[in-house]
């Protein structure tokens, strides 16, 4: 069965799934980049190599949604995606189902630092960020791969409301929803939740690790993870369409706050338009 690592993008996502890796799939809780490839994304070309369609269609994959994941599923093994997908339909197309997803993890972050975040991953100014984060129709794919695989890995993202609510409100899939900056705070703390929330949808009573729990969250800490990128560069960074360099990947972390960032009229304009959110999450 699937468990979901699901977020809008920029929404830290990458750190959890580095926390997640290090845990299962290292013996010691000791991350490195080459266990992060068992936490893959999905929908990615891979997932639809024994099924007919047009790859070059932008929604061509959505009909194919839960049959690939039927087949992820025949072995009967745990395996974690992450996902920017909405919770919900794309041309009355289910992107998953309590069939094939055992839960999901969602995180989320204060909005106005995704908006920091996005700037420097999509090179946008504030304006073109906001009008990403609150377009109802956005989607995404690698742009860098659709020559190879066409829109394979079409993803329906919707605004970061939608997808944060999309996820929130499902009643499907047993759900934890962790906010990045209570991560960031409790780092440990908050991590070994989500390890309980995990041993229990999967009724696994085998005790918490915390000798590997503790290496997982030293091993992942933002300084770490921004130096071994700037030695060995990073698998998720992309190019630059300015220059074709890698964009750092791992930006400015804790750094990042919106308060020091945007000035006071940014301030008010996205605190007002994500209101009922910021509300809800704790955020104002």
């Amino acid at each position: 069965m699937i468990l979901w690592i699901a977020s809008y993008p920029k929404n830290g996502n990458t750190w959890l799934r580095t926390l997640l890796s290090a845990y299962y799939y290292s013996e010691d809780g000791v991350f490195n980049q080459t266990i992060l490839k068992n936490i893959g994304q999905f929908p990615e070309k891979r997932h639809f190599l024994s099924f007919d369609y047009n790859s070059k269609d932008l929604t061509g994959t959505t009909r194919l949604w839960i049959k690939a994941q039927e087949k992820i599923n025949e072995d009967k093994k745990l395996k974690f995606f992450k996902t920017h997908n909405i919770f919900g339909a794309v041309n009355n197309c289910k992107f998953t189902n309590k069939q094939n997803s055992v839960g999901c993890i969602y995180i989320v972050r204060d909005p106005r630092n995704v908006i920091t975040s996005l700037k420097n991953h999509y090179e946008m100014n504030d304006d073109q960020a906001l009008k990403w984060m609150t377009n109802s129709k956005k989607f995404i794919y690698d742009v860098e791969k659709v020559k190879q695989n066409g829109y394979s890995d079409f993803q329906f993202i919707s605004s970061w409301s939608t997808n944060y609510q999309s996820w929130k409100v499902q009643r499907e899939i047993p759900i934890k929803i962790i906010q990045y900056e209570d991560l960031l705070k409790e780092t440990y703390t908050v991590f070994k939740d989500v390890i309980e929330f995990i041993n229990k949808i999967l009724n696994i009573k085998e005790k918490i690790n915390k000798n590997k729990l503790k290496n997982c969250v030293s091993s992942t800490f933002f300084h770490k993870l921004k130096n071994e990128e700037k030695k060995n560069g990073f698998i998720e960074a992309v190019s630059s369409k300015k220059n074709k360099e890698k964009i750092p990947f791992f930006y400015l972390g804790p750094d990042n706050d919106w308060r020091k960032i945007l000035d006071k009229n940014q301030q008010s304009k996205f605190t007002d338009i994500f209101k009922k959110d910021l509300k809800e999450l704790g955020y104002e």
